[in-house]
């Protein structure tokens, strides 16, 4: 069911995606009816129209979509629907994350991961690592899908687990640190990263020095606060690549009237060389 006749490690496919687009933007489709624009009505029709007109307006500026499955979750039947159609309408080119944060054990875990890469097809998946490393295996089983491990998230309350100090392997550090230099472990077959917020520049700049080579999604860009500049130059390995960051309603939302699809293409186009040109005078 592959849709990539390369099943190369999902890290280097990121490289050559990544290298081709000459991007490392994300644009995340957290679709909310409630937030349409002029002349785009809030029912599936709309939707499917509104979500098919971001990729139309922005594929080639980007090297990934992050569809958040929450928002799709919450149209019932339609969502479904609309999830298969927005994958369908997405070049086989551009990378596919699916944004739902799991985190179970065993045989739930794998129906999960099923669902992600069997059913809908995704390249890569966020992971909560909270239940520990038999909770990720089965989404890394097959090195040509990705998942990338929450570590240090862009909500302000990610500090009131991930920050707290513990001792690991004899040295008191940030949960967050622990959760990066674990994943690290993990990393033998070229699919896992983790997913540190645009929110905070420091522990993004330390979690690359600890994981110089995962690939990292950063959210939080944009209306949450974070800069896409300060991001790639923080995040980047040290090829350039294997930053991801991820922009959602500054894209998606740029514009609530009839110039909404040129808007968004506007917005992705202006931060995309805005990443380019961070990474050329560092």
């Amino acid at each position: 069911m592959a849709k990539r006749a390369d099943m190369a490690p999902f890290t280097a496919h990121l490289d050559a995606v990544q290298r081709r687009a000459n991007s490392a933007l994300c644009v995340g489709l957290d679709i909310d009816p409630r937030r349409m624009p002029a002349g785009i009505p809030p029912d599936a029709e709309g939707l499917r129209r509104f979500v098919q007109g971001i990729v139309e307006a922005t594929a080639d500026v980007v090297c990934a979509y992050k569809p958040n499955l929450g928002f799709f979750e919450a149209l019932g039947e339609d969502g479904f629907a609309l999830l298969r159609d927005t994958l369908d309408c997405i070049p086989a080119s551009v990378i596919t994350i699916a944004d739902g944060k799991r985190g179970d054990i065993g045989s739930s875990a794998e129906r999960y991961a099923a669902a992600v890469f069997e059913v809908f097809d995704f390249d890569a998946i966020t992971i909560n690592p909270y239940q520990g490393s038999d909770s990720i295996e089965p989404y890394i089983a097959d090195p040509a899908r990705g998942g990338f491990v929450l570590c240090k998230t862009s909500n302000p309350g990610s500090a009131d687990y991930q920050d707290l100090h513990c001792i690991f392997e004899g040295n008191e550090m940030p949960l967050y640190e622990v959760v990066a230099r674990k994943t690290r472990e993990m990393a033998a077959r070229g699919n896992v990263g983790l997913v540190v917020g645009a929110t905070y520049p420091d522990e993004l700049a330390r979690v690359r020095a600890l994981a110089p080579e995962l690939p990292i999604l950063i959210p939080g860009v944009g209306t949450q606060g974070g800069d896409a500049a300060e991001s790639i130059r923080m995040g980047s390995a040290e090829n350039g690549m294997r930053a991801v960051v991820n922009v959602g309603r500054q894209v998606l939302y740029a514009s609530s009237g009839d110039d909404w699809q040129d808007a968004a293409r506007r917005e992705a186009t202006a931060l995309r060389d805005s990443m380019r040109l961070a990474l050329a005078v560092e």
